[in-house]
């Protein structure tokens, strides 16, 4: 979220005084983004496996794939800045195409990033909690209904229906924020419940991770 203010000087192509800083602020921010997605997926394997290994196993991939397009982001972001900064050499026109350039693709990888993969994230984090009873059933029952709403938002962006920055698609993500903020509060304050006996049909899996 910070990175809607912290990116905006660079991706206008602005030389105010802070721009720079503030860019890579941003891009040190999102590389923690990054490395949450895979410790966070990683901490939560051993107890949601449990249910359903394959779930599990896809949740701890999609999480890596996220991290991994948050990366390609930073670099985006990080080259913009050398480029800007490099002194003399190439000619401004060409200079600010290539930044006109990476700030697209910045975009484009977003849109992969940190929309798409939230909204899948929720489906299968969500179907493993809700079968475990690890957590209040409202709190999966949340990511579940808001990750349908959230990806007909960002298919809608992807093909140019609806701008990434219409009250449509910011609405269509609350869900996904209160899924993820009230998942991690609950946890830090409350941890984990005891977990449910596994349904008959993931019970194989179970027995053979256990």
């Amino acid at each position: 979220i910070p990175t809607l203010w912290l990116y905006a000087g660079v991706r206008a192509g602005a030389g105010a005084p802070g721009a720079a800083s503030d860019a890579l602020l941003g891009s040190f921010l999102e590389v923690l983004v990054a490395l949450a997605c895979v410790g966070t997926a990683v901490a939560l394997y051993p107890y949601v496996r449990r249910q359903n290994e394959t779930l599990a196993l896809g949740f701890v991939g999609a999480r890596t794939v996220e991290a991994a397009l948050i990366l390609v982001g930073v670099a985006d972001i990080t080259t913009l800045l050398r480029l800007r900064g490099a002194p003399g050499g190439a000619e401004p026109g060409a200079i600010s195409l290539l930044g006109e350039q990476l700030v697209a693709h910045y975009d484009a990888v977003f849109l992969l990033s940190q929309s798409l993969m939230p909204g899948l994230n929720a489906l299968l984090l969500g179907t493993l909690l809700l079968r475990s009873g690890l957590v209040p059933r409202a709190l999966p029952l949340i990511g579940l209904v808001g990750a349908p709403l959230h990806l007909i938002a960002v298919g809608l962006t992807l093909f140019g229906v609806v701008d990434r920055f219409s009250p449509l698609v910011g609405l269509a993500a609350l869900p996904i924020a209160a899924w993820e903020f009230g998942l991690g509060v609950y946890l830090v304050g409350w941890g984990f419940r005891p977990a449910r006996t596994p349904v008959s049909g993931d019970r194989s899996h179970a027995e053979r991770a256990g």
